[in-house]
């Protein structure tokens, strides 16, 4: 018996090695993650933001504060906070989520099954689809700039450096889950080592007296109070806003629960908490390290002379160009590029989700050989290399568009849990729903304070995006629903008219062993009528043609197709007209003799005249190619 997991090409040997060999569905189970390797395939997207959250806090209100009064600063502590609380009461309210939805809860799923598809799931969905998007470019692009801090000399392939990260992931994922897992697995736990040591020795220097109360901070000298004739309170929600993109990622587990071994509930509760916990942690105390640093560099990403906040604190902890800078730089590196696999993990999983209801292309709904959904993780890919190039991988640029789509569906998961736990009074019911609908308000209040806040700065395309999106879900929608209805079958197919009678036509370029194989096809498939066509071309080989024609297929007709203008497929077009014209109640098969050769060199001699008649007749009714093939040593 033919093992069908053994290459039997070169194009399937190459496939192999790059990609691994095929996975049988039986072995599906194997490819489960438990809470150490899902903690860090779904969680490194959350945690990865606590090396940009401060910064993206500080970006803001220092447009607030003068060089003189830098008191605006110190309102980072409580937005930190605030932050903080939210994360607490998203975090339990998606834990809900993962028990009352174990086969996957995302807000796809959540939003229309409690409100309904349209608008509010298929809304969720485009709004995640896109959050997942800029993950990848939001991620790969932080990761650059912080290898960029450590290595300035490398800025010019800002582009480049992002373009490959991507391509990389992309190649890891295509490999499949458990494999993307076990890579993602060291820098992720890697990352988490080095902020706790780095935490840990910053937090002792302030503590000891080595930092200030207010750092000096380096900046364009246009950004100090640039904003200070806004109020107080618009910069404060601002700030918030954006440090709010430290949130980003925490839904990610309640969308792969199925992604995780059984009791596959339990655990994927489990890794949310502990990522919370982790978040929570190192945003807090990256944040209270940061405002005691003797100097904050808040230049933007494109200055070569920029640093960001988490290297300055790692420079502050263990000194500049340390062992332990750079190995704190690495692995933040490391896990920002990789915090886009959790993109990875998702996007593909929820595109799957909406094909098969209908709502997307359904090829984005098959697993490849290797049980990943692979045109999702190429679409996905395609579309991030897209933003980073666009945007010129500058990630304050990329940032004023992140979280929109994610707390869109933030809001409508759970206002569709505060219906799931209206219809279904199981124990503990009425906490369950204060907790989701305390959990709906904030995400609801954090959406529009983002949408607001940052509305001129880019916020306004995602908000645009995602009807468009929603309106491409319809349309594919009604284009599948028109399509079924016409292929539905009713007692009226049977009686239903079609062709009566069947006619073959066999091209005949000379007479040769394959086109006598490929007539002999002809007559074993019981055609009504068969004929031989010529397209003249040569006159010279005309009259051999129709000899050799006469003396080994004499029973069968040729007819001989002129060719002023030297063209093989014009004529036989114009003649399979003219007999559909003739007989419009007819099936016409066009059979082309195609040899096939096995070397590589040898296939590059050969014409392909079915391909070209193929797209040639696609167009017309009730006729088809057939290709019958004779094999060359």
């Amino acid at each position: 018996m033919i093992d069908p997991s053994k290459p039997r090409s070169l194009g399937e040997k190459i496939r192999h090695r790059l990609f691994g060999a095929p996975i049988a569905t039986s072995q599906a189970h194997n490819e489960r993650l438990g809470p150490l390797v899902g903690l860090a395939v779904f969680s490194s997207d959350s945690l990865s933001s606590v090396a940009y959250a401060t910064e993206a806090i500080l970006a803001v209100l220092i447009l607030f504060a003068t060089q003189g009064n830098l008191a605006p600063l110190g309102w980072q502590w409580p937005i930190s906070l605030a932050i903080v609380g939210l994360i607490v009461i998203i975090s339990i309210s998606y834990t809900q989520t993962i028990h009352a939805y174990p086969t996957g809860g995302g807000s796809y799923i959540v939003a229309s099954e409690n409100l309904g598809y349209q608008p509010y799931g298929l809304v969720a969905g485009a709004a995640l689809l896109i959050d997942y998007i800029l993950t990848v470019a939001v991620s790969v692009a932080a990761g650059v700039a912080a290898l960029l801090s450590a290595f300035p000399v490398l800025h010019g392939h800002l582009i480049d450096l992002s373009i490959l990260f991507i391509a990389i992931i992309a190649w890891a994922n295509l490999r499949g889950v458990r494999e993307s897992g076990a890579v993602f697995a060291v820098p992720t736990y890697g990352f988490v080592v080095a902020m706790i040591a780095m935490l840990g020795a910053g937090g002792y220097r302030v503590l000891t007296g080595s930092g200030v109360e207010f750092p000096k901070i380096v900046a364009s000298p246009e950004t100090f109070g640039s904003e200070a004739n806004y109020a107080a309170w618009f910069i404060v929600l601002r700030a918030f806003a954006a440090g709010c993109t430290a949130l980003t990622g925490i839904e990610a587990v309640s969308n792969g629960v199925q992604a995780f071994r059984p009791p596959e509930a339990k655990n994927a509760a489990l890794t949310l908490r502990n990522m919370a916990i982790l978040l929570a942690v190192m945003f807090l105390g990256m944040g209270w390290i940061a405002l005691h640093l003797p100097t904050v560099n808040l230049l933007p990403a494109h200055d070569p002379a920029s640093r960001t906040v988490s290297s300055q604190v790692a420079a502050f902890a263990f000194g500049l160009n340390s062992p332990g800078f750079y190995g704190v730089q690495i692995a933040t590196m490391l896990i920002l590029v990789l915090a886009a696999n959790t993109a990875y993990a998702d996007f593909p999983r929820l595109a799957s989700l909406i094909a098969r209801d209908g709502y997307l292309p359904r090829s984005l709904a098959r697993q490849g050989d290797r049980l990943v959904f692979h045109n999702g993780i190429i679409v996905l890919s395609v579309a991030a290399v897209g933003l980073v190039v666009y945007f010129q991988g500058a990630l304050e640029h990329l940032l004023p568009l992140y979280a929109v789509g994610v707390f869109t569906a933030f809001t409508l998961s759970q206002a569709g849990m505060v219906v799931h736990w209206r219809r279904h009074h199981s124990k503990g019911w009425q906490r369950s729903l204060v907790v989701n609908f305390v959990g709906a308000v904030l995400s609801l209040a954090v959406l529009i304070i983002i949408a607001y806040t940052k509305f001129s700065e880019g916020a306004w395309l995602v908000l645009v995006l995602i009807p468009m999106i929603y309106g491409s879900f319809v349309w594919v929608k009604n284009r599948y629903t028109y399509v079924n209805k016409q292929l539905e079958v009713t007692s009226a197919t049977e009686t239903s008219g079609g062709p009566s009678t069947h006619t073959a036509l066999l091209l005949v370029p000379r007479v040769h062993q394959g086109i006598l194989a490929a007539l002999k096809y002809a007559k074993l498939t019981g055609l009504d009528h068969a004929t031989g066509v010529h397209v003249s071309i040569n006159e010279k080989s005309l009259q051999e043609t129709k000899r050799m024609w006469d003396r080994f297929a004499g029973d069968v007709p040729l007819v001989v197709l002129s060719t002023p203008y030297r063209s093989l497929i014009r004529p036989v077009l114009d003649y399979v007209d003219e007999l559909m014209e003739e007989n419009p109640n007819q099936m016409i098969t066009v059979i082309v003799a195609e040899g096939v050769a096995k070397n590589v060199l040898h296939k590059l001699l050969q014409e392909n005249v079915a391909q070209q008649l193929k797209r040639a007749l696609g167009a017309r009714k009730n006729v088809v190619v057939a290709n019958v093939r004779y094999f060359l040593d």
